[in-house]
């Protein structure tokens, strides 16, 4: 298929390239102009010539209002607008009746899979019509891992972000109780070498995950993660799904606690802390502070 994609940073620069790898024809816009392809876009509409359009919109959710009501005036009936960002679903409606307006069509989908998507692949949890996932499903096919999961058609309009909203929730809780666990394991005289400790459990343990191999590949390079501050930021996801719990009444008190230790490093040094930002630096390619950085 033809797309276009708008955000070539760490996530959109390497869907482009899985995608190109599949097959698709991609054409590039980003606001740096060290790299985007066009300039312009109004120029990515133009290059777009098959019908329906597609346009993949992978941007930080505080320009994408902006991004999607300058397409609402360049794209045409039957066109369609897939948002692929960490977006609160509960946006993806009125999102979708703006568009609608104009005969302009709307998916949403979470993506996970951060910096190693271009060689495993991406999971995809995607809202929105059937027809409109079923014609932009050769793109999905391609940026999703090889084999028969790793996509979903989860429902409606904004239950792609909702569950992807849900995937980080769970996702906080994980990195919360690995970090807990290696603090435990640093403090006490017992275990000497905690670094193979975590490292054998890789294989053959119910704890065994992607995140656990991360951490592995951290400890590896940096023991005792002395080279990191224990400083780490939320990217909404964690509160966003607190606020869901609290609508529906559903205790998440692992999630509640993880998000809180996140707040708690930015106040004082917390070892705990160190790890989880190893894990994010590993699998998403987030900036971490270093241990002798000064204080913001």
């Amino acid at each position: 298929m033809q797309l276009g994609m708008i955000g070539l940073g760490r996530m959109g620069s390497n869907m482009t390239e899985r995608l190109r790898a599949g097959g698709h024809e991609v054409i590039g816009y980003d606001a740096n102009p060290d790299v985007t392809e066009v300039p312009s876009l109004e120029e990515l509409v133009k290059r777009l010539d098959t019908s329906p359009r597609v346009v993949w919109v992978m941007i930080p959710v505080q320009f994408l209002d902006a991004t999607v009501n300058q397409l609402a005036g360049l794209l045409s009936p039957g066109d369609i607008v897939i948002d692929g960002g960490n977006t609160h679903w509960a946006e993806d409606g009125p999102r979708t009746d703006m568009l609608a307006q104009r005969g302009i069509r709307f998916v949403d989908c979470g993506v996970s899979g951060g910096i190693w998507g271009p060689e495993y692949g991406y999971a995809l949890m995607c809202g929105g019509d059937d027809a409109d996932i079923e014609h932009v499903q050769p793109i999905f096919d391609t940026l999703k891992p090889e084999g028969d999961s790793g996509f979903v058609h989860a429902g409606g309009h904004g239950a792609g972000h909702f569950a992807k909203m849900v995937h980080n929730g769970i996702e906080y809780s994980i990195m919360q109780a690995y970090a807990e666990g290696w603090e435990l394991l640093e403090k006490t005289p017992m275990v000497v070498d905690v670094p193979a400790v975590f490292d054998s459990w890789r294989e053959g343990t119910v704890i065994r995950s992607w995140l656990l191999d991360l951490i592995a590949r951290s400890l590896s390079d940096d023991p005792h993660l002395e080279k990191l501050q224990a400083y780490v930021d939320d990217s909404g996801e964690g509160r966003w799904t607190l606020d869901a719990a609290i609508d529906a009444a559903v205790p998440m008190p692992a999630l509640a606690a993880a998000l809180f230790a996140r707040f708690a490093s930015r106040e004082e040094e917390s070892p705990a802390m160190r790890l989880v930002a190893a894990m994010r630096q590993q699998f998403g390619g987030h900036p971490v502070r270093k241990a002798d950085a000064p204080p913001s």
